[in-house]
Parts: structure tokens; C-alpha cells; sequence
């Protein structure tokens, strides 16, 4: 049996972790390939001494630095890097035969489609790949005989669900709508006025997944749903309108496809990342990923329920940024980034997150996007216009 390598970019967070333990259970299928991490050098020396990489890559300098020192000392053999370059690298190096790309924000961009140009398997776990450059991502896939399978549980749901050899046409396939769950955030029962006093505390607190802050957060408002839309949209070529959000706070059913013929087909299974990771990893074959079983008896009762725009404003900014098209996924994106540090750096109230993009789409207004270079650039104007309207709140 060949060993297949894997490049896992964002390997200190929740998706990274959960990456390294899946592969770590299948040594007879997977070897880790390199590592990466922003800052957090001290987890990230401790996967290098467990899983003994070729590369080690810190996105930030001094932490490479760190990294650098610390595994002199312990004189394992893996060479450090930092920077994007170096990213890029060792997602697209030819040695490498899956990169599970996990990095959280812009960020994450362009080594995601650094590997899709270099024809690898992507598990994409960066949703903002695809909501900053969708189209861009999806043709360097196409053009280079890349695999993307998402990791998104939602995605990752609707991907099991939809036939083997889904052809990116709903009609031709049967499809009538694909159906995203969402669990609520943990504010789903919260009254309206409340939210003007949540904190960065609360607010990262979810009921159900053990997240990022930053994931947290856009949990919290919904815009996590939001740019889900959008990736669906890439992902399975659905417009819009064959896209419906629904609450259901159990997390159970990660999503459910909707046929012409009446038939809703869902995939269930206990709220844990490894379970979509080990599919991907995987596919077309299923793997153990060490998940416990469903217990049905245990949950009982599924609740649903129409998701609240009045209260979750950015989710229903992201329905219309991905109906305005071009330009205006990126500016969504790029504002929530930076209205979200502010709210964790406690600059800002909770209900200012989307305020502030709602204005910054307001004041960008619709833009052309038709290169990698015009989404950065974008999304540069998009953080200096959204840092601006802190200014005039304070």
C-alpha cells in the first residue's frame, strides 16, 4: 500500500489537531509531510517531535525563529521556514499528495490555491478561499487536475449526500436545494437589545463545537453561516436562492440535500471535525476516525427552526453580497475580519460587527474581481475602510 503525504497548513488549531490525530491512527496510510502555524510555536515544536515532518513553517518571523532554536536543541531533522513563500512551497512541492488547508482567515489563501495549481488533494477548511476568490480557486482546480473536498461539516454533509459523480448541474442531477444547518451560535435564544452587552467571553462560548475565537465569534452572529452560503455556492454551483439556512441547535444533522422528487437526504453524526476529516482523508474509501457512535435514543428530539435576520444581521449580509456578486464577497469577508478583532480586542460592541460591513460594502460599492491580485487588493481597501469606521465610532 502506497503512503500518501500530507502537508497540513494551520496545524495548531482545532481542525489541525483533529488532522493529526486522524492521520495519526492510520500510519500505514498517511506520514506527514510539514507543518505550520502562525505564532504558536511551542505546540507547534511539540507536532514536530510527535510527527516528525520535513518542513516546519511559522507564518511569523520571530516564531519561526523560536521554532528554529528549539529544534536545534532537540536535533530532530526538520527544516524551519517562514513567510508565505514558504507556504506556498510546501503546499505545492511535488512531494506532497494532500494538503489539508486549515489556516483561518486571508491568509489561508494563497497557498490553498497554490496546491490547486499544483493538481494536489485539498481539503479545504478555509472558507475564505473561496468567499474572497471563489471563482478564481474553483477554475484552478478545474484547469489543473486538482481533488478539493471540503471539510466544513456542513459542506463535507452535503458533499456525502449529493450523487458520487455530482455534475455541478442541480437540474440534471435532480437537485432542488441544498438545505445548511446551523446550530444558533450561542446567542440563538437571546433577545435582541440583550446582544448589545454580550462579551468576547460569551460570545466564544459555543454550545456544541470546540472552535477558534475567530470562528467562534462569526458562529455567534451567524456570518460563519453567511460565507457557508457562499462557499456552498462555489462548491456545488447553487445560486442563491437553492441555498436555505436552517437552524437546528442539536448539530446532529450536519446538512441535508432536497430532491426533485420529495426525497431530503442528510448526514448525521455526532458534532466532531474528525468525522468529515477522515472522510476526506479517505474518500472514496471510509476510515475510523475514533469518533463516538451517533446515540439516538440519547438525542431523542430534532428541532429546526427559520433563521432570525433581525437578530443575526450578517447572515442575511452574506445572502446579499453573494446575489451582488464580483467584488462583494471579499469586502464581506475582509470587514467581518476586522470587525471581529475589534469586538474581541473589546474596541467594539457585538451588534457594531455588522454595522461596520454593512457600511464598508455601503462605501466600496460594487467592485470587478478577475485576478488573484485584484481580491488582495480589494481586500486591502476593504480592512482600511473598515479600521476607518472605528475610528469615526470611538
Amino acid at each position: 500500500m502506497t503512503i500518501q503525504t500530507i502537508t497540513v497548513l494551520g496545524s495548531t488549531g482545532s481542525i489541525g489537531k483533529s488532522t493529526l490525530d486522524v492521520v495519526g491512527r492510520h500510519p500505514e496510510k498517511f506520514a506527514v509531510f510539514a507543518l505550520s502555524a502562525n505564532t504558536r510555536h511551542e505546540i507547534l515544536f511539540e507536532q514536530c517531535i510527535e510527527y516528525k515532518p520535513k518542513y516546519a513553517v511559522m507564518l511569523d518571523e520571530a516564531s519561526a525563529q523560536a521554532l528554529q532554536e528549539k529544534i536545534d536543541r532537540a536535533g530532530i531533522n526538520t527544516e524551519v521556514g517562514s513567510g508565505l513563500g514558504c507556504l506556498e512551497k510546501i503546499a505545492s512541492l511535488p512531494e506532497v499528495d494532500i494538503v489539508m488547508a486549515a489556516i483561518v482567515g486571508a491568509a489561508g489563501m494563497r497557498p490553498a490555491l497554490a496546491a490547486a495549481k499544483s493538481g494536489k488533494r485539498i481539503l479545504l477548511a478555509n472558507k475564505e478561499t473561496l468567499v474572497m476568490a471563489g471563482r478564481l480557486f474553483m477554475e484552478a482546480v478545474k484547469e489543473n487536475g486538482a481533488t478539493l473536498l471540503p471539510i466544513d461539516s456542513e459542506h463535507n454533509a452535503i458533499f456525502q449526500v449529493l450523487p458520487r459523480n455530482y455534475s455541478h448541474d442541480m437540474a440534471r442531477d435532480g437537485v432542488k436545494r441544498i438545505l445548511l444547518t446551523a446550530s444558533g451560535g450561542p446567542f440563538r435564544r437571546h433577545a435582541k437589545e440583550a446582544l448589545d452587552h454580550v462579551t468576547p467571553e460569551e460570545a466564544c462560548r459555543h454550545p456544541n463545537w470546540v472552535m477558534g475565537r475567530k470562528i467562534s465569534v462569526d458562529s455567534a452572529t451567524m456570518m460563519n453561516k453567511g460565507l457557508e452560503v457562499i462557499e456552498a455556492h462555489w462548491l456545488f454551483n447553487a445560486n442563491a436562492d437553492a441555498i436555505k439556512v436552517v437552524v437546528h441547535p442539536e448539530s446532529i444533522i450536519h446538512s441535508m440535500v432536497e430532491y426533485t422528487d420529495g426525497s431530503i437526504l442528510a448526514q448525521l453524526g455526532n458534532p466532531d471535525m474528525r468525522t468529515p476529516i477522515a472522510y476526506a482523508l479517505g474518500f472514496p474509501e471510509r476510515i475510523t476516525s475514533g469518533v463516538e457512535s451517533l446515540d439516538l435514543f440519547k438525542i431523542a428530539t430534532l428541532n429546526f427552526e427559520e433563521p432570525d435576520f433581525m437578530r443575526f444581521p450578517c447572515l442575511k449580509l452574506a445572502f446579499e453580497a453573494l446575489k451582488a456578486g464580483g467584488a462583494a464577497p471579499t469586502i464581506l469577508n475582509a470587514a467581518n475580519e476586522i470587525a471581529v478583532q475589534c469586538f474581541l480586542d473589546k474596541a467594539m460592541r457585538f451588534t457594531a460587527i455588522p454595522e461596520m460591513i454593512a457600511e464598508t460594502l455601503s462605501e466600496l460599492g460594487t467592485l470587478p474581481l478577475d485576478s488573484l491580485e485584484a481580491a488582495l487588493e480589494i481586500d486591502s481597501m476593504a480592512r482600511i475602510a473598515a479600521r476607518n469606521r472605528l475610528s469615526r465610532m470611538s
